[in-house]
C-alpha cells in the first residue's frame, strides 16, 4: 500500500524544531557538556583497538557515541535491548547522539561488549575522574562544606536455599553444585547481600558517596554490597581537600572510630548526635541536630535525582565488579545532569 503520507527532510527538520520547543533534555547536555572533555580517557582505553582498525576492515563505532549512549541507558535505566530500540526510535535520543536517520545504530550486543570493555580497563572511575577533575580546576566545586550518605541499589533477588546463602555468606563462592550448571552459575550474585532497613529488605549493593554542600555534586563514591555499615567506607571518602571543611551526616556515622577518622582527617564534625538506652538526647542536642539537617538533607536529593529522575537504582548485572561499574556511571550521569541544572559549562580549559 502506497504511503499517502512520507516524511521527507523537511519534515525531520521540524520535527526536531518541536522537540527543541517542548524541552528536549538530551539537547540540554549537549548546550553545556563538551564530551571532547572525555576523548582521551577513552581513546588510551582503546588505543591497541584504534590501532588495528586502521588496518582496515569494517571501523568500530565511534567511542564517544558509544559512551554517550549508556549515559543515555544510565539516565532512563534502559536494558541493552531497550536501547538499541530507543535509539532506532527516538529522533532526540539519535539527535543526540550525531545520528542522522540513515545512520547504522548499534546494536544490543555491541553495547554490552563495549561496557564489559570499560569494566575490563577501568575506564568509568577515569571518565568520573576526569569530569570531576575539570570541575574542580574550574572552582565548580565550592568547598564549604562535605555530605555524606549510602543508598541501597537493589540486585536481582536470588531464589536460594538456606545453605546455599551460608555457604555464599560464609565463603564468598559459589556452591560445589552450581558449578555442574553452567547456566544457572552464570545468574547466579554471590557477592550481592541482604540488608533490613525500618523493616524493609534490600538485596544487593550499596551506594557510597560524598557530595558538595552547596553545589550537591558527587565527589567521591566506593561501592559496598549491602551489608556493609553505611559508615564503613567513610575514611576512604575523605580526602586532603576536605581538611578543615564541616562534614555533615546522619547519625549512622557517630561512634568513636568514626571520631578519631575525623580528627585524623582534620574536618569539623557536623554528624549527628545519637541518644542510647538510659542516655536520650537533650533538647539541646536535638536542636544541634535539627539545625545540622538543614545541610544534611540535601546530600538525600542527591539520591531523591537518582530514584526519581533515573527511574530507580537498580543493576541488572551479576557480581560487584560490573555493579561498580553501572553505579559508577549512574553517579557520572548524575553529576553531569546536575552540572546542566546549574547551568555550568563544562569544558576543557
Amino acid at each position: 500500500m502506497k504511503n499517502i503520507n512520507p516524511l521527507g527532510l523537511f519534515d525531520d527538520h521540524f520535527l526536531l524544531e518541536k522537540l527543541t520547543k517542548l524541552g528536549d533534555p538530551l539537547e540540554r547536555l549537549n548546550v553545556y557538556i563538551n564530551w571532547n572533555i572525555f576523548k582521551a580517557p577513552l581513546d588510551s582505553a582503546f588505543s591497541e583497538e584504534l590501532k588495528d582498525s586502521s588496518k582496515g576492515g569494517r571501523p568500530p563505532f565511534d567511542k564517544l557515541l558509544m559512551f554517550k549512549a549508556l549515559l543515555i541507558q544510565s539516565l532512563y535505566n534502559l536494558s541493552d535491548d531497550q536501547l538499541e530500540y530507543q535509539i532506532v526510535d527516538r529522533s532526540s535520543f539519535k539527535r543526540f547522539l550525531g545520528l542522522k536517520k540513515s545512520d547504522k545504530v548499534p546494536d544490543s550486543k555491541t553495547f554490552w561488549i563495549f561496557r564489559e570493555q570499560l569494566i575490563e580497563k577501568d575506564v568509568i572511575m577515569a571518565l568520573f575522574k576526569t569530569f570531576n577533575e575539570i570541575l574542580d580546576s574550574a572552582g565548580v566545586f565550592a568547598n564549604e562544606g562535605k555530605m555524606v550518605d549510602a543508598s541501597f541499589v537493589e540486585a536481582p533477588r536470588q531464589r536460594n536455599t538456606r545453605e546455599e546463602n551460608k555457604h555464599i555468606k560464609q565463603t564468598g563462592t559459589a556452591p560445589e553444585l552450581w558449578k555442574e550448571t553452567p547456566h544457572k552459575l552464570c545468574q547466579k550474585d554471590v557477592d550481592a547481600r541482604w540488608s533490613k532497613k525500618n523493616n524493609v529488605t534490600f538485596f544487593g549493593y550499596k551506594n557510597h558517596i560524598k557530595a558538595d554542600t552547596k553545589t550537591k555534586l558527587i565527589e567521591e563514591f566506593i561501592v559496598t554490597d549491602a551489608s556493609v555499615h553505611d559508615s564503613q567506607p567513610i575514611e576512604g571518602l575523605l580526602t586532603e581537600n576536605d581538611k578543615g571543611q564541616p562534614l555533615y551526616a546522619d547519625s549512622a556515622y557517630t561512634g568513636e572510630k568514626q571520631e578519631n577518622i575525623y580528627k585524623n582527617k582534620k574536618v569539623l564534625n557536623m554528624v549527628h548526635e545519637k541518644g542510647y538506652k538510659g542516655k536520650p538526647l537533650t533538647d539541646e542536642q536535638k536542636a544541634d541536630n535539627r539545625e545540622k539537617s538543614r545541610v544534611r538533607v540535601r546530600v538525600e536529593h542527591v539520591f531523591g535525582f537518582v530514584e526519581n529522575s533515573m527511574n530507580g537504582s537498580i543493576v541488572r548485572t551479576i557480581g560487584i565488579v560490573r555493579a561498580k561499574a553501572k553505579i559508577g556511571m549512574m553517579n557520572l550521569t548524575y553529576n553531569i545532569s546536575r552540572c546542566v541544572q546549574l547551568k555550568i559549562n563544562v569544558s576543557m580549559g
